[in-house]
């Protein structure tokens, strides 16, 4: 019980720390410019519709497409798939399929982690996860492991790091699931360990700690791996910067001022070779 306490303050601290730094370094990249990915006009010429939303010029714009992103996964819902196939013929076509899969984990993951709020509040803000939600759960992570698998393209730019989060949400899901254990223990253990006060309650089998363990070592992780992208998106300048660079001039803060050599100062420079040369003067 001690070890399994230890590990869970470690891999909160480190997610904590993790994050902060994650989160300071992208907060200090300086940005002087817009460099929105856009696929809609922009706003220009009165009497041209812009595209308040694809390409907005404004800030609640940029907001209202950020939030769309990180709530509905708005881009992949757009997401397209070329192929060549025999023939030979070339095929451009819709793929939502990995749109469903994150869709479908991200929410009953939200639903999973919502839930364990019971350990922890009274009454709890929503009740805990059923096994719609568990195999809703488990055939996301599934989906998300395949495609990397079977998926040649996506299979040669997957690293060996990219398979540990996958790894890690597996072994978390799976003991959750098999886990059956005194809902009440499982509280008493929680709130000791926000007291700074573990205890071990009886009734708590080994699933319980493999998935505390489990659950431990993926969120010290996540500070490092993708799975940053949960505050990273927030930061994506893509996607949270308004796109009104014929709005008004962007200029490089840091950028020192351009030596300029005017016509003036070059014909003062080569006046003598100019007059020599029989070439024309705008002063003698």
């Amino acid at each position: 019980m001690v070890a399994a306490a230890l590990i869970a303050y470690l891999g909160f601290a480190v997610f904590v720390a993790g994050m902060v730094w994650r989160v300071v370094a992208w907060a200090r990249v300086p940005v002087p410019f817009p460099i929105a990915l856009t696929c809609g006009q922009q706003k220009s010429l009165a009497g041209i519709r812009a595209a308040w939303l694809e390409n907005p010029w404004t800030r609640a714009g940029a907001g209202c497409r950020t939030a769309l992103e990180a709530l509905v996964f708005r881009s992949l819902l757009r997401n397209s798939r070329a192929q060549l196939l025999p023939g030979p013929r070339f095929v451009y076509r819709g793929d939502r399929s990995l749109w469903a899969g994150a869709l479908l984990f991200h929410g009953c993951l939200l639903w999973v982690l919502v839930g364990h709020l019971r350990f922890f509040l009274e009454p709890a803000p929503l009740g805990p996860a059923n096994k719609f939600v568990d195999a809703g759960l488990l055939a996301g992570l599934a989906f998300l492991f395949l495609r990397r698998v079977l998926d040649p393209r996506l299979r040669y730019v997957t690293l060996a790091a990219d398979y540990l989060p996958l790894a890690l949400l597996a072994a978390v899901a799976g003991s959750g699931v098999l886990m059956k254990t005194d809902v009440a223990a499982v509280k008493r253990f929680a709130l000791g360990l926000v007291a700074f006060h573990p205890v071990a309650p009886a009734g708590l089998g080994a699933l319980f700690y493999i998935h505390v363990i489990a659950a431990s070592a993926l969120a010290a992780s996540i500070p490092f791996t993708k799975l940053a992208h949960m505050a990273g998106i927030f930061f994506s300048p893509t996607r949270n910067l308004p796109n009104d660079s014929r709005a008004r001039r962007h200029i490089n803060p840091w950028l020192e001022p351009a030596r300029v050599h005017t016509y003036a100062e070059w014909e003062d420079e080569f006046r003598d070779k100019m007059r020599a040369a029989g070439l024309p003067l705008e002063r003698e």
